[in-house]
């Protein structure tokens, strides 16, 4: 294996022990005889450093002595009036594709790009629009534009560029490390306290009604259900609570009970109200609003108006002072016969040119590996099939990854940690072994703070079942940014409990979406797509895995090897193609 390639020159010196900034990197790969050079940097180290700098490069080759052997490969180095031209990786160009990530068939025409154009949409019984993007579904690369997509949030662009043959001045990072401010909230690692025990789900759905009911009563004149059943009728009423049933009746109407601290209450929402539409959006579990008209008997409440916690339209997200970007990235499955490493090695080696250089952080939102019996003859699709090897293997993967980059890693339904949501971090026996760059480890979901932008990171097992309740044109794995509105809008990332999504019982609603975030970052059903919800930018992100047997079986047609890039200062996306 060539050690010109950065990713190449990052694995040998991760293997020994070592690692190094990206400029360090590159000089190392502009460097004529590559593994002398990486060899003569590490001897120029100073005693118990553990990470290359540029300096200590700059002056191994400029002090490059005869005759000294590489104490990494024992190659015997050129001569010192040997001149070697530095090397340059030819421009790496992307495949084009179709929606499902199929490569293009070569008919010489520019493939199509979606960039997420679209106009707003009405999708809420609050009586507006609430600004909501059209999104991507699924798009395929093409050539860098240098502009910005029409609305704003993203464009397409093809793979790395020149490989590394650039100047000292283009080598230099502008930025100062100590700019950077990474924070965690709503991480539960090391607090999980349920027991399993029916107070412990008592605590839990206790905890979500109080915190969402509270965004509603400023909207909705709140009377609980207890005061509801007192009333003599007639009159105006409303209710917060939590959808307990829903049923249609014979005449076609719908029938949602909701459920407070003191009780249930009947709700009738009449077919051929304006806001009808809305009841196919509900599901099990999840906190509303209604308002109406009691009937006279005081025994059900007719429902004028529906509310849901959602996102304020007021809504403005926060940017950083600087330009700087992320690296949003999921569902790696290291592990998989189909883990398509020579893409990551392509995207990891891009991490070190130029190009990426205002790349410092790399968020991934769950799945390292592919896990051992996740789904019925897993085995029989392995790779590796010892749990432990495969984070092993996942970390030497990483180590590609240039060193200076922060990574913020959460888990997913394929790793080794419950199942349950909330999910808490790796514990310390996997964290030992993903060593590599000390990365922030954290629980699924967590909220994340970079340079002032929160970046909500959600695995997205839920997804599915949003998928399966509603209605196509509001959720669907082409769209998935789609089936991520439904849970800004509900506030919740897995609303509705005892169906596919596994949830545990803590003292806290750990899912219950708190602060409205940023950026909504999700994995899970390998599909790219993204788009803004009343300013929130929604991102899933696809996946490192090709189409798998069991996939194929299911017809699910991952998006991959795609690296969606997010300008932290704008908020603006650029989705980059390695396959």
């Amino acid at each position: 294996m060539p050690l010109e390639k950065p990713a190449h020159i990052a694995r040998e010196l991760a293997s020994h022990g070592y690692t190094a900034d990206r400029e360090a990197i590159t000089l190392l790969a502009r460097a004529g005889d590559t593994a002398g050079s990486l060899a003569l940097a590490v001897e120029a180290t100073p005693d118990g450093a553990l990470k290359l700098t540029k300096e200590d490069v700059r002056e191994a080759l400029e002090t490059r002595p005869e005759g000294r052997r590489d104490p990494i490969s024992e190659a015997e180095p050129p001569s010192a009036d040997t001149e070697t031209p530095p090397r340059e990786e030819s421009a790496t160009t992307a495949a084009g594709g179709d929606r499902g990530g199929k490569p293009d068939e070569g008919d010489g025409q520019d493939p199509l790009v979606s960039t997420g154009t679209g106009g707003d949409r009405t999708e809420d019984g609050n009586g507006g629009s609430p600004l909501e993007t059209e999104g991507s579904s699924g798009i395929t690369a093409g050539s860098e534009t240098g502009s910005e997509a029409p609305n704003g949030i993203g464009q397409t662009a093809e793979t790395a560029g020149a490989g590394t043959g650039v100047t000292d001045e283009e080598a230099t990072r502008t930025a100062d490390p100590s700019l950077r401010s990474l924070e965690v909230e709503n991480d539960m690692t090391g607090y999980s306290t349920g027991t399993g025990e029916y107070g412990d789900f008592v605590s839990t759905f206790r905890d979500r009604y109080e915190r969402l009911a509270g965004t509603l009563r400023g909207r909705v004149n709140h009377r609980n259900a207890t005061a509801l059943e007192a009333s003599p009728g007639g009159g105006d009423a409303g209710m917060v609570g939590m959808i307990s049933d829903i049923r249609s009746t014979a005449s076609g109407h719908w029938l949602v009970e909701l459920e407070d601290t003191t009780g249930t209450f009947p709700c009738l929402v009449m077919k051929d109200k304006e806001i009808a539409g809305l009841v196919e959006e509900l599901l099990y579990d999840e906190v509303i609003g209604v308002e109406g008209t009691l009937s006279d008997d005081g025994g059900i409440l007719f429902v004028d108006d529906l509310y849901f916690p959602d996102v304020p339209r007021t809504y403005e997200p926060s940017t950083a002072d600087r330009h700087v970007q992320a690296a949003l990235i999921s569902d790696i499955h290291v592990g998989s016969q189909e883990f398509v490493a020579d893409a990551w090695s392509e995207f990891a080696s891009w991490l070190h040119t130029p190009e990426a250089a205002d790349i410092e952080y790399l968020l991934i939102a769950g799945d390292m590996v592919e896990g051992v019996g996740v789904y019925p003859d897993q085995d029989e699709e392995l790779d590796v099939v010892d749990i432990f090897e495969q984070y092993r293997t996942f970390s030497e993967h990483l180590k590609e990854v240039p060193g200076d980059i922060e990574i913020v890693m959460i888990p997913g339904n394929h790793d080794a940690v419950r199942l349950a949501e909330p999910q808490p971090g790796f514990d310390e026996e996997l964290r030992g072994i993903m060593t590599a760059h000390d990365a922030r480890i954290a629980s699924n979901p967590a909220l994340v703070t970079v340079e002032g932008v929160s970046v909500l990171m959600y695995h997205g097992v839920s997804l599915d079942e949003v998928i399966a309740e509603l209605p196509e044109e509001k959720a669907n794995y082409d769209e998935p940014h789609r089936a991520m509105y439904q849970l800004l809008k509900k506030r919740h990332v897995a609303p509705q409990f005892g169906d596919h999504t596994r949830l545990a019982p803590e003292a806290k609603d750990y899912l219950v979406i708190g602060e409205v975030p940023d950026v909504f970052h999700t994995g899970h059903v390998h599909k790219l797509g993204w788009g803004k919800y009343r300013n929130v930018l929604s991102v899933n992100s696809g996946c490192w895995q090709a189409q798998t047997a069991f996939q194929k079986s299911v017809n699910i047609d991952p998006d991959v090897g795609y690296a969606p890039i997010l300008d932290l200062d704008t908020l603006e996306m650029t989705v980059r193609k390695f396959t």
